[in-house]
Formats: C-alpha cells, structure tokens, sequence
C-alpha cells in the first residue's frame, strides 16, 4: 500500500507541475502534450480542480497524455457543469490503453458534455486506435444535440475500418435529420477521417450522410484503400456541398472512372482552392479530364496535387496549359510521375513560359518515362475491382448506376436516350462505305447530330468510321467533311470535360496515348488526319483542343509514321492553330 501511496503522490507531484505549465486563458484549458499518466481519479484530482475553478471555460485540451476509465470518469463529472464547454481537443488521448477501455471513457466524456448541455464546434479524436468500438462510443454524444452545432470533425487515424464508417455515417445522418427537425440543420464544415480503412462501404455510407449536410469546406481522407467505385459515391455527395475549398483524398485509388467522376464533381464547384489527388493513379486519361474542368472552372485554385499518379509527359503538359489562368495559383504538384528527364525540361519550360516556374514543385522523385511495350499491370486491377464492388455491395448495384449515370459515364447495359436512328444511319454505321455515305443524302447531318457526347468511346469510334472514307474525290469528299463538320461541331461545343474525354479516347484509339484498358488500336489511314486536319482549321474547333492535340502529336510523331505526309498537314495546321492565337 505504502508503495502505491508514494507512487500516487509521484504522480500527483508530477500533475501539479504539470498543471502550473498549462495555458490558461482565452476560455482554454491546455494539458496539451504533458505526458501524463493518468490512471484514476487520485491521478486527476488537481485536474479536476481546475476544471471545475475554471469559469467560462470553452475548450480543452488534452491531447498527448494517457486516460484510463476511472480517470475519464472523474474528468467527465467536473465536465457536467460546464455549459459553455465548445472545443474538445483529445486526440492521442489513450496510447498504452486497452482497446475495451477507450470506448467507456468516450461514453463517460460524452455523457458528460450531454448533461451539462455543451454546444461543440470541434471534436478532435484523432490518433485514437479505438476502431469501430470506439465510434460506438461516441455515437450518442454525435446524435445528441450537444452536436447539432459541430463544425469540426477530426477523426484521422482512428482505425475505424468499414464498421465505424458505417456507424459513424448513421451518427450524423441522424444529427443532422434531429437538428433539422429543431429548425437548425447539422452544418458541418471540416470532416478529417484519414488512414482509417474506410474502403469503398465505409466511403459509399459516409457519402450519403455528405449529400444530406451539403455544408462541408473540407474534406480529408487520405489513406483508406477507396478505390473507384468508393470515389464515385464520394464524387457524388461532393457536388452538393457548393462551399467546398480544401478536397484531399491522398493515396486512395482513382483509377480512370473514379477520376471522371471527381472532374464531373468539380465542374460544380466554384470555391476550391486546394485538390489532392497525389497518389491515387489519376493517369494520364484522368489528368486531361482534370485539365478540361481547370480550363472552365476552378476560378480560385490555389494548389493542385496530382504526384505520383502514373501520369506521362503529355498529359502533364495539357495539365500544365490549363492552369495558364489560374491568377491564384501558388502549386501544382506533378512529382513522382512518368515524365521522363525531357518531359520534366519541356514541362519546367512551359510554366517558365507562362511565367508560372515558381509555382511546378519538384519533380526530384520523376519515375521516368513508362516503358513503350509495358502492358498496364492494372487492366485486371479494374476488372478485379468491378468483381469486388458486385461481390460486397449487391445492394447498391442500382444506387452505382446513379452515380455512374450522375457523373456522365455510360454503362454498358444503359443507352441513353437520343433520336431513333434510322435504318439506313444503323446500316451505314454497321459496315461503313463511301456509297452507303453517299446514300444518306441530308441524313448524313443527321448521323452527325446522332452521337452521344457522353459516350466518347462510342463517338471517337463513328469518328474514324466516317473519316476513314475521305477521298479526294470531290462529291465523297464533300460529303466525308460536311458529317465530320455536324459531328465534331457538336462534340466540340458540348462542356470541355465531355470533349476532352472524346479526344483522349480519339488519341487512345489512334496510339498516341496510352489507355487504361485495352483497347484495338486503329489502323490509321491519311484520310483521317486529313479530316482531323480539315476540322482544326474550322470556327468550331477551339485553340485549347488544338494546343492538347499538338501536345501529343508533336511527342509522337512515330505513331504517325504510315500517313507521313497526312500527317505533317495536320501538325502544321495544328501549329498554325496554336500560333495564331496565341
């Protein structure tokens, strides 16, 4: 016993030296980073004192020390009377505790805040292991109206897995539908939920519970093994929170669809000043989607980070002419991609040029150009991911197809909606001729008219179909020209996302640009560049198509080889584009 007693008044001696180190004022109480060991309520006793002596006391701090049950018990108790208590900061508040433990302290806490009829603005429980138990044990204090007036939730590493992402997501769905009910909604700004093993159930159920607010500024979920079908539903929820500055979703995985949908997302957005999409395997397709929504959105960006995403040299120049009018600018981040030491020069000079070289961060960490024969170890990796997406979430294969179908990207079982096309357009398009063309008469606007802007696979493919027949014939030509006019003249003038999608998947098709998927590569003919070079020179085809296509034609002009002199036609009237309006 006596042993113990001496040990207690160690720590008691330790607590009130602690204490006289501790920032009062300005309605805070800090413990913060002390070290302490605080087992019992001997152990908390000139803690508690404090407390309950401080008048008017608005936050607390007690990150970086240790709370056992019975020492949260006697904190909670002294917390029942402080009313006006707003800002909680307990982030690594448990370290060496057992996981059973931290979930009765977070109830004894929570009660407590619940009793005295606290009305918190911030919750940090960051660095907390307590995973889906632990959300357990804060469930009813974020349901409670102690929480109808939270602003900040910070919840990053907490180990919460799918289960405490699904709990967690019920917790504020059911705030935010009990604050509505009281006339004053859950408006919730800052949401921190990193390196928690959310994957794509936990990230689908949490997207739900983002729609509802539609309040949040900042989101931060870096880490948690979400993978495209997990981004989607996230891509979603995100376009009904206008307000939005700060988008991180480090180090999750992307992939082409997953990417589509956050550009789709972004279109919508008017505030963001910080997106990163740093590690998580944008590619190249991905990138240029990116590019199309900073040609025509964006207007307040400040930093955007797309490291480490498998990205090549092309696709980052395109990137970089996006952000050409981006006056806020302060950092784009295009590190840890598949330049190459020349595709790092060309694209130091490019943001030189346009007096934007302070702004490109390092590129130290450049993984070199992708090998020419490197099939993408990742073809099956989507594929598995369907697999895995159909295998855990049956239930939501209708909800995915809303999502797919919100963010303008066709699955293959849908058709959208558009003209019925006529026998003669679908037996043309079956097996194209240069007579069968002829034949259309007026219709052949029609077909042009016909193609589904959404659908860029779909319209690259009726694109090459068509342009294949060019001869120099003047009534096929006539008419070879006249559809591709009605076509691209449409695709062209739909939102630049949709046509930056029709172009890569054009540059994909035609070998210039490394897909995803795999993907037959045409055979290319002249009278395809010829027609692609007949379009460039028109009103209807912008000088920012013409500076993408020029960016990956002039880095390849090997692919263009078997249609030499077609092919310098269309780079000089390419280069005449650029130029002219530069």
């Amino acid at each position: 016993m006596k042993t113990r007693d001496i040990m207690a008044s160690d720590d008691i001696a330790q607590l009130a030296d602690a204490l006289s180190k501790t920032h009062v004022g300005d309605g805070e109480l800090s413990y913060k980073g002390l070290g302490l060991k605080l087992d019992n309520a001997a152990s908390v006793e000139e803690l508690v004192r404090e407390i309950e002596q401080y008048q008017g006391l608005r936050a607390l701090r007690l990150e970086g020390n240790t709370v056992g049950v019975d020492a949260a018990r006697a904190i909670a108790k002294a917390l029942e009377s402080k009313d006006q208590l707003q800002r909680c900061y307990w982030s690594d508040m448990f370290t060496g505790r057992l996981r059973s433990e931290i979930p009765t302290a977070l109830r004894s806490l929570g009660s407590a805040l619940m009793s005295a009829g606290a009305r918190l603005t911030e919750l940090d429980l960051s660095d907390n292991a307590f995973g889906p138990d632990g959300v357990k044990g804060i469930e009813q204090l974020l349901k409670s109206p102690s929480c109808h007036t939270l602003r900040e939730l910070k919840l990053n590493n907490c180990g919460m897995g799918i289960g405490g992402g699904k709990i967690l997501a019920e917790a504020l769905i059911g705030c935010h539908r009990q604050s509505s009910a009281h006339g004053a909604p859950l408006r919730l700004r800052v949401f921190i939920a990193g390196r928690n093993r959310l994957e794509n159930e936990g990230a689908r159920a949490l997207s739900r519970a983002f729609q509802l607010m539609g309040s949040l500024e900042e989101v931060h979920m870096p880490q948690n093994g979400i993978n495209y079908a997990g981004v989607m539903a996230l891509a979603s929820a995100m376009r009904h929170n206008p307000e939005l500055r700060v988008l991180n979703f480090n180090d999750n995985t992307f992939t082409k669809n997953g990417t589509l949908a956050m550009a789709q997302a972004l279109r919508h957005l008017r505030n963001v000043q910080v997106i990163n999409f740093g590690d998580c395997l944008v590619r190249s397709e991905g990138a240029i989607a990116l590019a199309a929504v900073l040609r025509e959105g964006l207007p307040i960006l400040k930093e955007l980070n797309l490291s480490f995403g498998e990205i090549t040299q092309e696709a980052a120049l395109v990137v970089a002419q996006a952000v050409t009018d981006k006056p806020h600018m302060e950092k784009v981040d295009l590190n840890g991609n598949c330049l190459g030491e020349e595709g790092c020069e060309a694209l130091r000079e490019a943001m030189e040029n346009m007096d934007k070289g302070d702004v490109l961060a390092s590129l130290s960490d450049d993984e070199g150009e992708p090998d020419e024969d490197d099939d993408d170890g990742d073809d099956d990796e989507e594929d598995d991911d369907d697999d895995d997406a159909s295998d855990h979430c049956n239930e939501d294969d209708e909800e995915d197809g809303d999502i797919l179908k919100e963010n303008g990207i066709p699955r293959k079982e849908d058709s959208p909606e558009k003209p019925q096309s006529s026998a003669e357009v679908m037996s043309f398009l079956s097996c194209p001729s240069a007579e069968k063309l002829l034949q259309l008469g007026e219709t052949r606007t029609d077909l042009g008219q016909q193609v589904d802007v959404s659908d860029p696979h779909k319209a690259a493919d009726v694109f090459l179909k068509i342009a294949s027949l060019y001869k120099e014939e003047p009534e096929i030509k006539t008419a070879v020209l006249g559809t591709i006019d009605a076509m691209l003249n449409k695709l062209l003038s739909a939102s630049a996302l949709q046509s930056y999608c029709f172009l890569s998947t054009l540059l994909v098709m035609i070998g210039l640009l490394k897909g995803e998927k795999k993907m037959k590569k045409v055979s290319l003919l002249p009278g395809q560049l010829l027609c692609l070079e007949h379009a460039v020179q028109q009103d209807y085809f912008p000088q920012h198509h013409a500076s993408l296509l020029h960016t990956f034609i002039s880095k390849n002009s090997e692919a263009l080889k078997s249609c030499s002199s077609a092919g310098e036609r269309l780079s000089s009237a390419l280069e005449k584009k650029c130029h002219d309006q530069h």
